[in-house]
């Protein structure tokens, strides 16, 4: 089932929080959601789960409006909130089972429902703890097993990693881009490289609005600030360095990289990385390195949100 919103808004007395966006998302995808604290991420995903409702514009799955009175879509999308509450005295198999009944699965596909969910979010170790003893790592993935019981078409995730060590998080992403095969996913992370690993579209939110719209190649391709140079000047006071380097004709920002001594990142509005050789000859400084590097989604975010 596909997700459309058209023209979707939504206020908070006088905050616009969801400022009328449009946006597809289709079966076989993994949509990421990325922005700021307060970009709109959350509350468009609740609109999306029928959780809250609109101000004004839609949301349609599957070519049927969202509203108050569609109970049977809400059963077709699986959402895992990033506050993931549990019911803390039930153990895992009890929330799953519950969850099930829940959402109406057939009574003789509840336990083989249960079993898939409890191998594919490694929960087979913890499955007789109450979900208040768990850890954080294992109460997400207690949250993502209650998500999908039902085997839902449309899956919402708000940060699903939040709280997670290293392996775990490989394997959740593991877990979502099997997911993303067959069903619609909806995934919001603040973690850049996350982003790029798990999702194969991307939109950027900002003060409720589209900032950007594309894979990260794509968006790549589309920046409009140029190039994007690495520059090593060992020795040098880095701010003098600084000052040389924004003067250079062409450069929109240069900054140092923390942790790097003496290494700098410089944008061009195009390619005159002789001119940033020169400068540093003029003034006596040896260049250790200089080069170009591949836009990061890190530059395109940060350009998205600061417009």
């Amino acid at each position: 089932m596909d997700i459309r919103t058209e023209q979707l808004t939504k206020r908070y007395g006088g905050q616009l929080a969801v400022d009328g966006i449009t946006f597809q998302a289709r079966p076989g995808e993994v949509l990421g959601f990325l922005g700021p604290n307060g970009a709109g991420k959350t509350t468009t995903m609740r609109m999306i789960c029928g959780l809250a409702a609109p101000d004004g514009g839609a949301v349609l799955i599957g070519g049927r409006r969202m509203d108050a009175d569609a109970a049977d879509l809400r059963r077709n999308i699986g959402y895992l909130p990033e506050a993931n509450p549990l019911y803390e005295d039930m153990p895992v198999l009890d929330l799953l089972r519950f969850g099930a009944r829940l959402q109406g699965v057939a009574r003789a596909n509840i336990d083989r429902r249960i079993r898939e969910m409890v191998d594919a979010c490694g929960l087979e170790a913890e499955k007789h703890k109450r979900t208040g003893e768990l850890s954080r790592g294992y109460r997400q993935r207690a949250g993502l097993a209650f998500a999908l019981v039902h085997d839902p078409a449309v899956l919402v995730l708000d940060e699903p990693t939040t709280g997670l060590d290293p392996n775990q998080v490989v394997d959740i992403r593991n877990l979502i881009k099997e997911l993303g095969r067959t069903k619609t996913v909806i995934f919001s992370t603040h973690i850049l490289p996350e982003a790029e690993a798990v999702c194969d579209r991307i939109l950027i939110l900002h003060k409720g609005r589209i900032m950007a719209d594309g894979t990260a190649q794509h968006l790549r391709e589309r920046r409009p600030t140029g190039v994007r140079y690495v520059v090593r000047v060992p020795g040098a006071v880095p701010g003098a360095v600084l000052a040389a380097l924004r003067a250079v004709d062409g450069v929109t920002d240069a900054h140092a990289e923390q942790g790097a001594a003496g290494k700098y990142e410089v944008l061009m509005s195009a390619p005159h990385g002789e001119r940033i050789a020169a400068a540093m000859a003029a003034h006596g400084w040896p260049i250790a390195e200089l080069r170009t590097e591949e836009t990061r989604l890190e530059d395109i975010f940060r350009e998205a949100t600061h417009r």
